[in-house]
């Protein structure tokens, strides 16, 4: 059985293997760095690509001096669950026996083991593919201006965190670490990638969306919209790559606390976005330093969606 299927380790166990600190930097991977981005660092394996999610948190496309323990062990153990569960939808871009993997490699930290993917080497889509089902966040700032998101004409009277009578696909570019992604419309999306490949990964987007919504339903949370990002190889095949459905890419609510008007509390960074906005910083770097508590709270979020979703 590989490793990364949801009966491998239940949320408990994970827990357990959670770092008492924060895990920033990796200077001992023995591979070459290929890439870092706002969380994960990429690792050249030759054949194939080593994916390590750190600890590091970023709000509004800044990286916070302060991590939080074991939120990459998270991340990446949650993606692996919905690969699985999703894995009839589409491929994704993990080799398929990943301890095996891991052991020819070497690689035999378990900290390092909990947070890192090891993937096919693909080409990345140049956009992001964002599907909504609630108005809230850009979407809700967008409407509030223009009553549209990403060109789209939404009814008017809609309130904020509301449900839209059916999901929508609003994609962004992908901006640089330290940059802005824009959002854009269908005809951008189209010139940027093709139309018949941005046909797809739209269909793709909303498919996988609404399997992620019943299922997260179902562990009594709103999945309220998410990111995917896509690559092909180099016949032209499509896979789900990166991270999927995470509390990093996604925004759950408590299903129980739902109610439309306000913004929902969330199973996301948004307790730290919160505090940011509070202190009045100008979302520029350095950011300010996160309190013990904002630290303690937000892994408690992280981990409470995973407790959901895995049981």
């Amino acid at each position: 059985m590989r490793w990364w299927r949801p009966s491998f380790m239940n949320s408990a166990k994970i827990s357990t293997a959670l770092p008492a600190a924060a895990v920033t930097r990796f200077d001992s991977v023995p591979f070459p760095l290929l890439a870092s981005g706002k969380v994960r660092e990429i690792f050249d394996l030759g054949d194939a690509l080593l994916l390590v999610a750190s600890d590091r948190l970023s709000a509004f496309d800044v990286i916070l001096p302060d991590g939080i323990p074991g939120k990459g062990i998270i991340l990446t153990q949650m993606s692996n669950w919905w690969f699985a569960q999703t894995q009839h939808l589409i491929a994704n871009h993990l080799l398929p026996d990943q301890a095996g993997e891991f052991a020819r490699r070497g690689i035999t930290d378990r900290d390092l083991q909990l947070r890192s993917m090891i993937v096919r080497k693909l080409t990345p889509l140049t956009i992001e593919c964002v599907a909504r089902g609630y108005l809230i966040g850009s979407g809700w700032s967008s409407y509030q201006k223009t009553g549209t998101v990403c060109g789209l004409r939404l009814p008017a009277g809609l309130r904020q965190a509301d449900q839209l009578a059916a999901p929508i696909f609003t994609p962004t570019t992908k901006a640089p670490k330290g940059q802005h992604d824009e959002p854009i419309d269908d005809a951008q999306g189209a010139a940027t990638i093709g139309a018949a490949l941005y046909e797809k990964v739209k269909s793709l987007s909303l498919t996988l969306y609404q399997f992620g919504h019943d299922r997260a339903k179902k562990a009594g949370m709103i999945l309220a919209d998410t990111k995917f990002e896509f690559g092909t190889d180099a016949a032209g095949n499509l896979f789900l790559i990166d991270e999927v459905l995470t509390p990093d890419s996604s925004r759950y609510w408590p299903a129980d606390s739902y109610t439309p008007g306000i913004s929902p509390p969330s199973f996301d960074k948004q307790f730290v976005r919160d505090h940011l906005v509070a202190l009045k910083w100008n979302q520029t770097p350095p950011a300010p330093r996160l309190p013990t508590e904002v630290i303690t709270r937000t892994q408690e979020k992280y981990l409470a969606a995973l407790r959901n979703l895995l049981g």
